[in-house]
């Protein structure tokens, strides 16, 4: 009994080794080829625009796969996200607070997104996509990238500045996938007056 086991004991255990060596090896590299936000491609002049006086928005919806696969290789629509480009120029005057302004989303049938932030939205990211078992150095490497493109609410806007570029990250009212969103408004809230944007 011992002798015809112990060849399958050899082999499970051989296996075993070559799984892990396998998951490994998978692990080490990137979650995901994020590509550099220097890289990203201009505004779309087709952007929905307000100037306000002292600041001048814009803002273009990510709406296909195509369009997140080529900034983060990663399927954005199917984790129920939708991102929105967004550039603030400053125009004149002294800076702009605008930690308080407030972005809503709304479609067709009114219905409300919910704008999250960079770190809940890579936590859907990676479920959507499958992605369970990784590296902690890689995770950290794909947040810190993403990151990158998370719109700074946090700081004024100055003169100096010019103008400030990023991404607003919505997720579907019911958290399903993402598929061809019609008649999309951005309104912003917490000027002296707000601001409506037809996205699509």
């Amino acid at each position: 009994m011992i002798r015809t086991t112990l060849p399958i004991s050899r082999a499970a255990t051989r296996l075993g080794v070559c799984v892990l060596a396998l998951l490994n090896a998978s692990c080490n590299g990137s979650l995901f080829k994020v590509k550099p936000v220097s890289e990203i491609p201009a505004m779309p002049a087709s952007a929905a625009s307000a100037n306000v006086g002292s600041l001048s928005f814009r803002a273009a919806p990510l709406l296909t796969d195509e369009a997140t696969q080529e900034l983060f290789e990663s399927n954005l629509q199917l984790a129920g996200l939708l991102p929105v480009r967004l550039e603030i120029a400053h125009n004149s005057g002294d800076a702009v607070e605008i930690r308080k302004l407030k972005f809503r989303l709304h479609d067709e049938a009114n219905t409300e997104w919910k704008l999250i932030s960079a770190k809940q939205a890579i936590s859907r990211i990676l479920k959507a996509n499958g992605v369970f078992a990784y590296n902690p150095n890689s995770r950290k490497t794909f947040e810190k990238e993403f990151r990158a493109y998370e719109f700074n609410l946090k700081d004024p806007v100055t003169h100096a500045e010019g103008k400030r570029h990023g991404l607003l990250i919505f997720l579907s009212a019911k958290k399903d996938p993402v598929s061809s969103p019609k008649t999309l408004t951005l309104t912003i809230e917490g000027l002296a007056q707000p601001v409506s944007l037809k996205l699509n």
